[in-house]
């Protein structure tokens, strides 16, 4: 059996992005040195994905020095390789929040995450980021008996949230909007949007860069020692760096690196193929208005479309940590379900990815230690909310709580067994879901 850390050399070559459509459309390469020596500096943050590279601007904005160490290359987990959404609201609906943890702290999780959605928008004009960011995405029904809890939501969103920017999409509309017989309605978001995954973590990594953060590659931390105790060390395979403050920002790499983070999140893959370009009457065919689509299977499907017209499509089960052998024909299956008359279309690339869940599906946020900080588990809602993490925790080490507070207060659970029952439980999980998707209950 795979453990969460083997995630990080098991699936992909060490030092080397996924080989992936965004890879093959980067708009920079990036040659961070590895650390090989001693550093000292006022934060150092562990990951560069969103959340960590979010953190190191913000906090070298803040005029703190910042070591950022990744290890392989900025934007080589989920942050490069995801479905690219900019959606709205938690991963969870605000109903659900509400019931949980009542309508105060519901009221406030939707105001953050239209925080999250405004600053992604601002740092693509602040820092010139080039990651074609369009509006719009489109949530569909696959089954017609929710159709009609897709009104309601869309309703309880305008009236309780003021939020016009949804608006409800019925059967014949949703046969408009996508090229597919198999949604029923859905709503249509366009305070929404989807962009260039990995050209925007490269992005905030510039931006970071001169704000002033140092970024370390292909540098593995092997080792945390001084938690609590003023100032922490952390251990890499040929150097180590003293800081008053750590984050972890790690997501779905970070094996036992923290045992106790690692017991709230769950690794799991996801995989996604690119197909050959389309023409333009051809791409409408497909998706009319250039939206992103994610549909209501508990193994969800997701798409769009891509700045030069190729579709990519995220989906299919997998119940372990290796990745299939032919991703490409293995997540063919479920484009073809959904879109069956792309069956002779090739398919030009075909990667996977790992990110992470929390038992509650909402992010894990925790004051570890008075100088360490982690922030991960985003459930498949993280291209904004990461980034919106890394500005969080930026402002947490540097005294301002309360946005912090009000994720670590979720007081997400710990999954049974903690981090060594992590796997059998994905196993179940995904089966579970599956079944469910395919007997329609």
């Amino acid at each position: 059996m795979l453990t969460a850390l083997d995630l990080l050399t098991a699936n992909d070559t060490p030092g080397q992005h996924a080989p992936s459509y965004y890879a093959a459309t980067a708009n920079r390469q990036t040659s961070h040195p590895k650390l090989e020596e001693h550093k000292s500096c006022d934060v150092c943050v562990v990951g560069g994905g969103y959340t960590g590279l979010s953190a190191a601007l913000h906090l070298a904005e803040r005029g703190l020095t910042v070591i950022l160490l990744e290890a392989n290359r900025i934007g080589w987990g989920a942050s490069g390789r995801n479905g690219g959404q900019v959606g709205s609201g938690q991963r969870v609906e605000q109903t659900v929040l509400e019931e949980r943890h009542g309508k105060s702290h519901a009221r406030l999780l939707w105001d953050l995450a239209e925080d999250s959605k405004a600053l992604v928008r601002d740092l693509i004009s602040r820092h010139g980021i080039d990651c074609d960011y369009t509006p719009g995405i489109l949530h569909a029904d696959h089954r017609k008996g929710f159709v009609e809890e897709s009104r309601d939501y869309v309703e309880h969103l305008q009236l309780v949230y003021g939020y016009e920017d949804i608006r409800f999409v019925g059967g014949d509309e949703i046969g408009e909007l996508v090229g597919s017989p198999r949604y029923f309605g859905g709503s249509l978001d366009t305070g929404a949007g989807h962009l260039h995954p990995l050209n925007f973590a490269l992005g905030l990594g510039k931006a970071a860069e001169d704000a002033g953060a140092q970024i370390f590659e292909t540098t593995k931390v092997i080792g945390i020692e001084g938690k609590g105790r003023g100032r922490v060390t952390v251990k890499c395979e040929a150097g180590e760096v003293q800081a008053g403050h750590l984050v972890l920002a790690c997501n779905g790499y970070l094996g036992r690196l923290d045992r106790e983070t690692a017991a709230h999140v769950m690794p799991i893959n996801n995989f996604i193929v690119a197909t050959e370009p389309f023409s333009e009457d051809e791409a409408r065919k497909i998706i009319r208005d250039n939206v992103a689509v994610a549909d209501s299977k508990f193994v969800i499907n997701y798409f769009r479309l891509s700045s030069d017209r190729r579709l990519l499509f995220g989906g299919g089960e997998n119940y372990g940590y290796r990745f299939p052998e032919e991703i490409k024909s293995f997540v063919r299956e479920p484009m073809l379900e959904i879109f069956p008359q792309l069956v002779d279309v090739e398919i030009d690339y075909g990667w996977g990815g790992t990110l992470a869940i929390t038992p509650k599906r909402m992010p894990y946020f925790a004051r570890l230690a008075p100088n360490m900080l982690t922030a991960s588990g985003y459930s498949g809602h993280g291209v904004a909310m990461a980034t919106l993490g890394g500005q969080i925790l930026a402002e947490a080490i540097s005294g301002t709580e309360g946005r912090f507070d009000a994720f670590e207060k979720l007081n997400i659970p710990a999954f049974p067994g903690g981090d060594k029952l992590r796997f059998p439980l994905l196993v179940l999980a995904m089966t579970w879901f599956s079944l469910r998707d395919k007997l329609g209950i």
